[in-house]
């Protein structure tokens, strides 16, 4: 039985500068009935849910500090982009999404939920 995740990728944009950015790096989307908040660090995008799984704050209202960690505007609670593990210790988890940067956009993979995990 594989364990490897499998995702269905959805363009979400032609280039990096055509997401609607605020001035923090952070924008909202909305992707296959998901609210999704994308992050740009070092010109990198990242994508995470957008909600802190601590009290619900809207993570595109907060920020990126300065080693890449979104963080959120409600408690200050910092999560890695990349993992989605909870760095100032309160042992919360943020869902990611794999972002990939291709030739002809940026694509943000959904893993595929299969029946009981493995079917």
């Amino acid at each position: 039985m594989s364990t490897e995740k499998k995702y269905s990728w959805h363009k979400i944009a032609d280039a990096i500068n055509e997401l609607p950015w605020q001035e923090n790096q952070l924008c909202e989307i909305e992707l296959k009935g998901k609210r999704i908040c994308l992050a740009k660090h070092n010109s990198n995008v990242s994508a995470c849910a957008a909600k802190c799984p601590h009290a619900g704050g809207y993570l595109s209202d907060g920020y990126i500090d300065a080693v890449g960690n979104i963080v959120c505007p409600l408690h200050r609670y910092k999560f890695s982009l990349q993992t989605g593990r909870n760095t100032s210790g309160e042992g919360y988890y943020l869902s990611t999404y794999p972002v990939e940067e291709r030739a002809d956009g940026i694509y943000i993979g959904i893993e595929e939920k299969r029946l009981f995990g493995f079917l």
